[in-house]
């Protein structure tokens, strides 16, 4: 029997929603339980596919090809649990849904209005494909109050109202400000936060009080008091000094207890904490360091990369290193800055990325990399400018570049019109953007003496894919008697999936996205190896 959770958020964003469901799933999980974590975002689009990351932070891509929001990465990381296209659902959708049912004379003839359609749709979401997961965790973007936010409040009180309350528990997390000039902590916007959310019918069970210092037990009586919450269900969440601590803070909180408490079930065993102890501690107390230098568009906004940070923390760990991140604006970055840029860096990044903005400074640093013998991870479109640059630098294919960025050059980048995927042939178009692009899981056979298969100690891997255009196979015997060796490839041979260089210490460019699988207790064996080069960088 599944027993639903829904989380929501008040009085600032950010507070950390996603964080506190993967690690309350965490906890659940190591208890023996079968957990599923959901999100629901109350923006119009479709999906995040073609927003900007200024906008909204990284596109997470799901092993069945969902471009969904960051917080599924949150979750993957911390439970291990693969998330689906059926694990993330947005206001857009669910209008695009009851739109198209409504055109199609699916209501026959009824006015289609919010209530009951559209909380209705949200309904028909929470429970869809739900097998026998013991609990189910759904968090609601957004802040309570918000005008986009009231159909999924409305959706879940509903819900709640015909589960009945023994399958269902509200977690209602706020910000609780400590006011450094009076010298005390407040607890009034989160009574305000909660009787808004009362305001609309939902009590909620167990709240989650955001904040930077320890709140003292008068501050947590009143708020008991205010918000009709048991004492023993306000739970503190003080500024952890790393993400890892989150699952050991929540159980010392005791919040899985409190949980299990409320649903009358008791723990299968005790939670096993010691991985992120582990971690923890070599996060926090490792002296050695090495800077990696992380070349993209979007370097200025934490989240954009948030995946690609983690993995190349992973990394570090597997490692026993600190990673500091060293962020560089690839459109700022002129051709008489590369070596004093990247002179003392140990290692070269280029991420993902869309559009002809910043990419000859990319190039540029690509090449120094090549040439200085500088460890160099390229994903997605860093390895497409790597190839770009070796085929102006080496091949002298001087106008070489992709025909996403100049219609008119030698292209060495081109878009795909179709591909293979499991037998099935999928057709692309640059017509429309939204969904259109190579999405999801796919398989890359691996050469045999190459440097890739003795990272992944495999001959095929399975990696996710967030692209439309690709590297010209058509090239690759010019390419190789240069130097660089297509070392992956498509199970049809028609798809370069990994390059590298030979005679270099580590030199590595890949069309898929490794960061997306790679987990805090599980590093990615693409980043330990990239680190461990870069720690060994002289």
């Amino acid at each position: 029997m599944a027993r639903y959770i829904f989380v929501t958020g008040g009085v600032v964003s950010s507070l950390g929603k996603g964080l506190s469901s993967a690690s309350l799933a965490y906890l659940l999980k190591s208890q023996g339980y079968k957990v599923r974590i959901r999100k629901m975002d109350p923006y119009l689009n479709v999906d995040p596919g073609t927003m900007s990351p200024f906008q909204h932070g990284e596109v997470f891509v799901t092993d069945d090809g969902a471009e969904t929001d960051l917080d599924l990465g949150h979750y993957e990381r911390f439970t291990n649990i693969s998330s689906k296209k059926s694990d993330n659902i947005t206001t857009g959708r669910i209008y695009s849904d009851v739109i198209k049912k409504e055109r199609q004379g699916g209501y026959l003839g009824k006015t289609v209005q919010v209530i009951p359609h559209i909380t209705d749709r949200i309904k028909e979401f929470i429970k869809k494909d739900i097998t026998n997961e013991d609990f189910v965790i759904c968090e609601i973007g957004g802040t309570v109050g918000d005008i986009e936010s009231l159909p999924f409040v409305e959706a879940i009180r509903q819900f709640a109202n015909e589960q009945g309350k023994s399958k269902t528990l509200f977690i209602h997390l706020t910000f609780v400000p400590f006011l450094k000039s009076s010298d005390e902590i407040k607890t009034k916007p989160t009574q305000h936060s909660v009787k808004e959310l009362r305001s609309i019918g939902i009590q909620p069970d167990i709240i989650i009080c955001r904040s930077q210092q320890s709140i003292p037990l008068d501050q947590k009586k009143k708020i008991s008091l205010f918000c009709n919450v048991p004492i023993d269900n306000v739970i503190e969440t003080v500024d952890v000094r790393t993400i890892y601590e989150a699952p050991i803070s929540f159980y010392n909180q005791k919040l899985d207890k409190q949980v299990l408490k409320y649903f009358k079930i008791k723990s299968r065993k005790k939670p096993d904490l010691t991985p992120w102890k582990k971690i923890t501690n070599i996060t926090l107390n490792t002296k050695k360091s090495i800077d990696i230098a992380i070349i993209g568009k979007y370097v200025n906004l934490k989240d954009a990369y948030k995946s690609l940070d983690e993995a190349l923390i992973h990394g570090g760990i597997a490692n026993k290193v600190k990673v500091n991140l060293i962020r560089i604006e690839s459109d700022k970055l002129k051709t008489n800055q590369i070596k004093d840029k990247l002179k003392n860096i140990s290692g070269l990044l280029i991420p993902g990325g869309f559009g002809k903005r910043g990419t000859e400074g990319k190039i540029y640093a690509i090449k120094f990399a090549r040439e200085n013998k500088i460890p160099f991870l390229g994903i997605c479109f860093g390895m497409q400018m790597a190839t770009i640059e070796f085929a102006r630098n080496e091949l002298k294919i001087k106008k070489a570049g992709s025909s996403e960025l100049d219609k008119n050059c030698f292209p060495v980048i081109g878009l795909i019109d179709e591909w293979n995927k499991n037998g099935k042939i999928i057709k692309g178009t640059d017509k429309k953007l939204g969904g259109t692009m190579r999405l999801g899981l796919y398989e890359a056979r691996l050469r045999n003496n190459s440097a890739i298969k003795k990272i992944y100690k495999s001959s095929s891997i399975n990696e996710r894919h967030r692209h439309r255009y690709e590297v010209n196979n058509n090239l690759k015997n010019e390419f190789e008697r240069k130097g660089l060796i297509f070392s992956g490839m498509s199970p049809d041979k028609n798809l370069p999936e990994i390059i590298e260089l030979r005679n270099h210490p580590w030199f590595i460019g890949v069309q898929f996205h490794p960061e997306f699988k790679s987990r805090p207790l599980a590093p990615h064996p693409l980043f330990s190896s990239f680190i461990k080069a870069a720690k060994n960088h002289k």
